[in-house]
C-alpha cells in the first residue's frame, strides 16, 4: 500500500516526519536507486528505500522507545548539529543513538533546560507537533523585574507575535523579588522562543526558562525523586497512555 515517503520513514523509526522530510531534502534518500522527493509516494513493500547507501528493510517494526530527559543549558534539541554542538542524543548510551530512530518530539532552545520527550513513534511525534494539538506544557520562568497585575493579564489573554495574537496562556506569580520574578507558565502551543519573545515584548526578558511538565508528564511525579540534570528515564505505561489518550480526547473537541 502507498504512502508519503516521510510517512513511512517515520513509522519505521528512521526519523520523525520533519527530520525526515530534512534528510530527503539533503538526497539522503533514495527511491529504487533514484533520488527521492518530499512527499513523494511509495510502496514498502516492492520500492527499495535506502538512506545514506543503508536499506531500510520493513520486515519488522522497531520497539517503540519513550523517553523523558531532562535537557540541561547549551544543549540543542535536534538528532545532529552543524555547528558541532552536543545535541540532546548525545546525552543517550550507544544503544539508543544506534539504529533506533529516536528522536526529539518539539524543541526547546539551547538556553532553556527541562523536560524533552525522546521517541520514534513517529506517529506520536506528528500528532504531539501538530498545531491543531494543543497538549500543555508547564514552565518555570525567572524574569527581569516585578510584573504588574497589568503585564500579566496582557500576557493571559494574548499578544501579537508576527501579526498572530498567541493563544491564552495561565500566568501566575510564584514569587516577586526585587528585581525579579519567578512565574509559572502553561502553554497549549509552541511557536518559536514564545516565551522568550513575549517577555522581552513586555519589558520583563528572560534570566531562565525551564520546563517542568508535559501534559501530565513531569520531572518530578510524586514519591519519586526530581530526574537530574542531563538524565533521562523511560515513560511509564501510564504516562503513555495519558499522552495517547490527551491527543484522542484534543482531536474530538477540535472536530467540532
Amino acid at each position: 500500500m502507498e504512502a508519503r515517503l516521510q510517512k513511512v520513514l517515520s513509522q519505521w523509526g528512521v526519523a520523525s516526519r520533519r527530520h525526515a522530510e530534512e534528510m530527503i531534502r539533503q538526497s539522503r534518500v533514495r527511491i529504487n536507486g533514484a533520488t527521492a522527493q518530499v512527499g513523494q509516494k511509495v510502496d514498502p513493500e516492492r520500492d527499495v528505500i535506502t538512506v545514506d547507501g543503508k536499506t531500510i528493510t520493513t520486515d519488522r517494526s522497531p520497539s517503540l522507545i519513550y523517553l523523558l530527559l531532562n535537557k540541561p543549558v547549551g544543549v540543542v534539541s535536534t538528532c545532529n548539529d552543524p555547528q558541532g554542538r552536543t545535541t540532546v542524543l548525545d546525552l543517550l548510551p550507544n544503544e539508543l543513538r544506534s539504529g533506533q530512530g529516536i528522536h526529539p518530539v518539539g524543541r526547546l532552545d539551547a538556553e532553556s533546560t527541562g523536560a524533552l520527550i525522546l521517541t520514534n513513534d513517529g506517529d506520536l511525534t506528528y500528532w504531539l507537533t501538530h498545531p491543531r494539538h494543543s497538549i500543555p506544557k508547564t514552565y518555570r520562568v525567572l524574569v527581569q523585574g516585578q510584573t504588574s497585575d497589568a503585564v500579566l493579564e496582557l500576557w493571559r489573554s494574548g499578544v501579537l507575535l508576527d501579526d498572530r495574537k498567541t493563544r491564552p496562556a495561565k500566568v501566575r506569580v510564584i514569587k516577586k523579588m526585587p528585581t525579579q520574578t519567578r512565574l509559572e507558565i502553561i502553554l497549549k502551543e509552541g511557536r518559536n522562543r514564545q516565551i522568550r519573545r513575549v517577555a522581552e515584548q513586555l519589558g520583563h526578558p528572560v534570566i531562565e526558562l525551564h520546563r517542568t511538565a508535559i501534559g501530565s508528564i513531569q520531572l518530578q511525579t510524586t514519591g519519586q525523586p526530581l530526574l537530574p540534570t542531563g538524565s533521562y528515564r523511560y515513560l511509564e505505561d501510564f504516562e503513555i497512555r495519558n499522552l495517547h489518550s490527551s491527543i484522542e480526547v484534543d482531536s474530538k473537541v477540535n472536530t467540532y
